[in-house]
C-alpha cells in the first residue's frame, strides 16, 4: 500500500499549496495545506504515525491532487475555502462554522474595531481572514496607533466616566467621555488601511509632517511621524486570494499558453518593478517564475546606486534590468510593469532578451493590456483566461515583493536618521538600543537610568544619548 501511495505523490512539488485526497469512486476525502507539498505528503507514507481517523482515510486514498499557491498564507486561506465549500468527509477541523480570525468595524455612531471568528454575515465591514492571530493583532495595533479607534464593547464605553489607559498611551481617542470631531474621518482611514491602501496614506502623512515641521510645530510633526512609522513597519494584512489561484489554475498550462503566444521556450522569466516615495528610498525588485511556479531562488532586491536617477522610473528600470541581467539568473523573457517607456528602456538595456510589458490601464485589475516583444500592443487576451490571470498574478507578485522591500528600507532609514545624529553611536550600539527598547520613540523617552541598563552601552554613551534628546536648546 505504501508503494501505491508513493506513486500517487511521486511528482508532488516542493512548493506551498493545498492537497486533495480522493477515494476510488472520486469522492473527496480530505483537504490539507502545506508549506512544502512534497514534504507534507511524504508524512502520509507511514500509516502508523498518523492520527486514527487519518489512518482509516489513508487506506481509502486512490488519487491525490494538489494546487500550488505563492505563499503558505495563501495555502491556509485556500484550504479553509475548499473545506467549507466541498465539505470533505475526513476534515474534522473548520467544519463547525469556525473560521480563521477576522477584523470588523461595527455600525454605530463611533464604530468599534474588533476581532472575531464566525460567519461573515454576522458582521458588516469585515476584513480578512488573517493567517494568524499574531498578524491580526499587529494590524489592530497599527490602526489603534494611526486612527485611535475604540476597541471596547458598547456597554464598557457607555459606563465610563473618564478615559481608559488606551487613551493615555495614544491608542484611542476616548469617544466614551470626550467630544469627537474627526472620528468618522479616522474610521474611513482605517478602512483604507484594512483594504491595503496604505501607500497613498503614507505619502499624504509625509506631506503633512513636512508642513508641521516647516511651521515649527514639532509636537504635531512627531505625532504624524509615529503614524508613518506604524504604517511602514506593518505589512501584514488580511489575505485576499488572487483569482489566478483558483481550482482551475494550472501553472504549467498557463506558462505554455504564454510560450504559444510569444513563440518562445520559457524556463525562467523575470518580472521587474520599482518603488519610491517622492524619490526617497528608491528600490527595485525582480521575481522569477517558470513552468512549476515562482522560482524563489531567482528573486532579487535592488537599492538604487545612481542617486541622480532617484524618482525617475525609467532610469531606475534601466539600472535594475542591467544589474539583473549581468548577475543572473539567465532569463528567457523580461516582463516589466509599465507602459511603452518602461518597455523601451528594458528592450534597450537587454536587447538580446525578449521584453513583455504589462500595463495597468486606467483601472488596476480591470483593463490591463500588454506590449509584445515586437512592440505591438495586445488587448485580445480574455480576462478570464489562464494566461491573463497568470500575467496579472506575476505582476502583482513583483509589486508585493518590491513594496515589502521598500517599506523595510524606509523603516530602517527612519530609524537610522535619528540615532545617526548622535556622535559615537555606531551600528553595534544602535542595534543594542533597538533590541533593548524596541523602537526609536522608546529610546527618546527613556530615562538616563534606563539607558544605562542597556547591555554594552556604557555610562558615557548613555549620558550622551540622554542629553541629545532631553537637553533644551535656549
Amino acid at each position: 500500500m505504501n508503494i501505491q501511495f508513493s506513486d500517487l505523490i511521486e511528482n508532488s512539488p516542493s512548493a506551498p499549496g493545498v492537497y486533495k485526497m480522493y477515494d476510488a469512486d472520486g469522492n473527496l476525502l480530505y483537504v490539507g495545506k502545506a508549506k512544502n507539498l512534497s514534504n507534507r505528503l511524504k508524512q502520509y507514507l507511514d500509516i502508523s504515525k498518523l492520527e486514527p481517523h487519518k489512518q482509516v482515510m489513508r487506506t481509502l486514498v486512490a488519487r491525490v491532487d494538489w494546487e500550488i499557491v505563492p505563499t503558505e498564507s495563501d495555502a491556509l486561506i485556500l484550504e479553509q475555502h475548499l473545506i467549507k465549500t466541498l465539505k470533505p468527509k475526513y476534515n474534522i477541523m473548520l467544519t463547525d462554522g469556525k473560521m480563521y480570525p477576522m477584523i470588523a468595524l461595527t455600525q454605530s455612531e463611533y464604530p468599534r474595531l474588533l476581532k472575531f471568528r464566525g460567519k461573515i454575515s454576522q458582521r458588516r465591514d469585515v476584513y480578512g481572514p488573517y493567517p494568524s492571530v499574531t498578524a491580526l493583532n499587529e494590524t489592530i495595533k497599527t490602526i489603534q496607533k494611526v486612527c485611535k479607534l475604540r476597541t471596547c464593547t458598547d456597554t464598557f464605553m457607555h459606563n465610563r466616566t473618564r478615559p481608559c489607559l488606551l487613551y493615555q498611551i495614544g491608542r484611542c481617542s476616548a469617544p466614551c467621555t470626550l467630544p469627537q470631531t474627526d472620528y468618522a474621518e479616522n474610521v474611513a482611514l482605517a478602512r483604507r488601511i484594512l483594504t491595503g491602501d496604505s501607500e497613498p496614506i503614507i505619502a499624504d502623512l509625509t506631506k503633512q509632517m513636512k508642513k508641521y515641521s516647516d511651521a515649527m510645530d514639532f509636537e504635531s510633526a512627531a505625532a504624524v511621524r509615529d503614524k508613518i512609522t506604524a504604517l511602514t513597519q506593518t505589512s501584514t494584512r488580511g489575505i485576499r486570494r488572487n483569482r489566478a489561484y483558483s481550482a482551475n489554475f494550472d501553472w504549467n498550462a498557463s506558462v505554455t499558453d504564454l510560450e504559444n503566444l510569444l513563440g518562445l521556450k520559457l524556463e525562467c522569466v523575470g518580472v521587474f518593478d520599482n518603488s519610491h516615495l517622492f524619490g526617497k528610498s528608491p528600490v527595485g525588485a525582480m521575481i522569477t517564475f517558470g513552468h512549476d511556479g515562482f522560482i524563489k531562488s531567482g528573486y532579487r532586491h535592488f537599492k538604487l546606486r545612481n542617486n541622480a536617477a532617484a524618482g525617475n522610473d525609467i532610469a531606475m528600470m534601466n539600472e535594475f534590468v542591467e544589474r539583473a541581467t549581468q548577475r543572473g539568473p539567465k532569463l528567457d523573457l523580461i516582463i516589466v510593469d509599465g507602459g511603452p517607456a518602461q518597455w523601451n528602456i528594458a528592450h534597450k538595456t537587454a536587447p538580446n532578451i525578449p521584453v513583455f510589458g504589462v500595463t495597468k490601464g486606467t483601472v488596476r485589475n480591470g483593463d490591463e493590456h500588454f506590449i509584445l516583444p515586437d512592440g505591438t500592443v495586445c488587448r485580445d487576451i480574455p480576462k478570464d483566461s489562464r494566461l491573463f490571470l497568470l500575467l496579472r498574478a506575476v505582476r502583482d507578485e513583483a509589486h508585493r515583493f518590491v513594496i515589502t522591500f521598500h517599506r523595510t528600507v524606509r523603516a530602517k532609514q527612519m530609524t537610522s536618521s535619528v540615532l545617526d545624529e548622535i556622535d559615537g553611536i555606531g551600528p553595534t550600539r544602535k542595534r543594542a538600543l533597538l533590541n533593548h527598547f524596541g523602537s526609536v520613540r522608546a529610546i527618546t523617552d527613556a530615562s538616563l537610568d534606563a539607558l544605562m541598563h542597556v547591555p554594552n552601552l556604557g555610562k558615557s554613551a548613555a549620558e550622551k544619548i540622554y542629553a541629545h534628546f532631553h537637553t533644551e536648546v535656549i
